[in-house]
């Protein structure tokens, strides 16, 4: 097979890590890829919302399948695109249709689906710019904190949870009103405050069948103890201790099999991975958020824990065959500690050399913000650079791993968490 990886983050690179180990892989693509991909497979510089480019790439490398890393290109719908283009008639791409996207894309809707099909979540409602009034009061009438979510997708930046009545006024009328988030801000969820543990699920389903892949948390904050403002993500461990066999029997029960039977009775087409984000209040899960792909950094530690060859499982996904597949796990755990440029999630500056990349032993690096210079140089090209990924028989062992291959890299003014995994 010829697969197409569409992607940049580590995300994509743990993904086409994998794929390059399967012997039914012949040439692999990522687009645009970074400096980790170019290491073993092609990158094809282009955006991965110019669907005409993807077109023409996949046709000019006799792609077989096409494997979407990101969200933005699922919520603008490349999958119906795929399906409407008689040119790409032949070519199989792993990600929902639009309509199912608005499950990552429309918080409203991930709502309105939830209620529907009676999935656990938070109680909530929602609000546009006429309805600020009602807002207000709707907000002066809930216990504190106060949660607010932009309807839309807003980079991982859309969600406030805020102590005060008064600033939690002003952020919802900053994103009504003012439209601090842009577009994706012009309804805004307001949502009961769960208190508990979180985690991710995740699923891969065909449309008919799901297969529930290794469970991981990450860390968002930047600070240590999970201080300070919201990141795409500091680090990850997997498998989640508290997501015992009790427990996950209540997450399939609850929420997994409502979700891909609710999506199948309202003929919502849905080919590829679900990303459930819980919570676990008490001994329950509910619902904080569904994602449409999977999500980074835990996909830099749930990919290196799957067993079964990853274009297999992809195969059976596109083929609707996914109940043939036995879904095999190792059993180590692992663990992923990011890498990040000095400012990040704020400013920060891009094109620092990256020194030491070839002498981490113990640990997989995964690329998340680097490229190749002119002079064939490494460079940091993001906020969040590298994941550094290690697997162990406990956390212990693959946190010890993945520090000792954090310690011997090096690029100006680098900085990561030193506890992740404290709390286990």
């Amino acid at each position: 097979m010829n697969i197409l990886v569409l992607g940049s983050g580590g995300r994509e690179h743990a993904l086409a890590w994998k794929l390059h180990q399967s012997p039914a892989v012949e040439h692999l693509f990522v687009a645009p890829g970074n400096a980790g991909t170019a290491g073993f497979a092609e990158n094809i510089p282009l955006t991965v919302s110019d669907f005409e480019a993807i077109r023409e790439a996949a046709l000019s490398h006799k792609v077989d399948f096409v494997l979407v890393g990101p969200e933005v290109p699922l919520v603008m719908g490349i999958q119906d695109y795929f399906k409407n283009t008689p040119s790409l008639a032949g070519i199989a791409l792993i990600g929902p249709s639009k309509a199912g996207a608005q499950l990552e894309g429309s918080k409203e809707f991930a709502k309105e689906f939830m209620e529907r099909h009676g999935i656990p979540t938070a109680a909530y409602r929602s609000f546009g710019e006429s309805d600020l009034g009602e807002a207000y009061r709707f907000l002066e009438a809930t216990p504190p904190p106060y949660v607010l979510k932009a309807d839309g997708l807003a980079a991982g930046k859309g969600v406030l949870i805020l102590d005060e009545i008064e600033t939690a006024k002003s952020a919802l009328r900053e994103m009504l009103v003012e439209a601090k988030f842009g577009a994706a801000s012009s309804r805004v969820v307001i949502e009961a405050f769960l208190s508990g543990i979180e985690m991710s699920c995740f699923v891969l389903t065909d449309g008919k069948d799901y297969k529930i892949l290794p469970t991981a948390k990450d860390y968002k904050r930047i600070g240590e103890g999970d201080a300070g403002l919201n990141t795409g993500g500091m680090g990850a461990i997997s498998p989640v201790g508290f997501a015992n066999a009790a427990f996950m029997e209540k997450v399939e029960t609850r929420i997994i099999k409502p979700t891909v039977e609710g999506l199948k009775k309202e003929n919502i087409p849905y080919t590829g991975f679900i990303f459930i984000g819980l919570i676990k209040v008490g001994d329950d899960p509910f619902v904080i958020e569904y994602n449409v792909r999977m999500g980074d950094p835990e996909t830099e530690v749930v990919i290196p824990r799957i067993k079964t060859d990853l274009a297999d499982l992809l195969k059976a996904t596109a083929d609707g065959t996914l109940k043939q597949i036995n879904l095999e796990t190792h059993k180590e755990a692992a663990a992923t500690v990011m890498m990040v440029s000095g400012g990040y999630p704020e400013a920060y500056q891009k094109g620092h050399a990256i020194h030491g990349l070839d002498a981490v032993e113990e640990a997989m690096v995964f690329h998340a913000g680097t490229q190749v210079d002119s002079k064939g140089a490494v460079v940091t090209s993001g906020g969040r650079v590298l994941a550094i990924t290690a697997l162990g028989s406990d956390f212990k062992e693959c946190l010890r791993k993945a520090y000792k291959g954090v310690s011997e890299i090096q690029f100006q003014d680098a900085y990561y968490r030193t506890d992740i995994g404290f709390d286990l």
